[in-house]
């Protein structure tokens, strides 16, 4: 069916994952982590039956329609995609996430470079309605009904999450069943304290044959 809304960019948004339908916030105050330019894609769970379809494994740095998370670790106001490593348990706790990247860090052929220029990485806050190529195809981790590898079931309702590769994914098993509920190495706040990951989004269309991209409201 046909998509109502105003995408923002070119015709074809050919350089970016993320497809902006109603805009919330382009928001611009964090500065980008020196890995925000440098990390794999995807940068944590690389078993090549869990990477997710979508990724573009040739391009380093944040990637368009990524999950943009608070990184402590480096300091006050940065941002950039998720880490696992050299981190304390309180930062650990308190890398959380904020929205979706509008671009990649690094840029794209033929166009111009703000995020290395600039040291920031847009992304997009304050709700709105989003189209995103770049979500997670494959469960990383042996969890509820799907074992590792499995295809992840995408419905409308479902709540969206992110993964520990800091793509959009189901809050939910294929039985209906929470991640949340049980211990997980696929969601980025699995040792959340709280037993609770952060709402990103309300699924509105799953992908299908025609259009490779999931439709969803945001919740941030």
């Amino acid at each position: 069916m046909p998509l109502l809304g105003q995408a923002s960019g070119g015709w074809t948004e050919s350089s970016s994952a993320l497809r902006i339908l109603h805009a919330g916030v382009r928001n611009t105050v964090g500065v980008l982590t020196a890995d925000s330019f440098t990390q794999t894609n995807p940068p944590i769970v690389t078993v090549a039956a869990t990477v997710s379809d979508q990724v573009d494994t040739t391009v380093n740095g944040v990637l368009s329609g990524s999950v943009a998370f608070t990184r402590p670790d480096e300091g006050p106001n940065f941002i950039g995609g998720n880490i696992e490593t050299g981190l304390t348990a309180l930062q650990e706790f308190l890398i959380k996430p904020l929205g979706c990247f509008i671009n990649d860090a690094v840029g794209n052929a033929y166009e111009n470079t703000p995020g290395p220029a600039s040291g920031k990485g847009p992304y997009m806050s304050s709700q709105g309605t989003y189209g995103n190529q770049l979500f997670e195809t494959q469960a990383l981790a042996a969890v509820g009904a799907y074992a590792q590898g499995a295809d992840l079931v995408y419905a409308t309702g479902m709540g969206l999450i992110a993964s520990r590769n800091g793509y959009l994914m189901p809050n939910l098993d294929s039985a209906g069943a929470s991640f949340d509920a049980q211990t997980t190495a696929a969601e980025s706040e699995h040792a959340a304290a709280n037993d609770s990951s952060t709402l990103l989004a309300i699924l509105k269309m799953p992908a299908d044959a025609v259009q490779n991209e999931i439709v969803y409201d945001q919740r941030v």
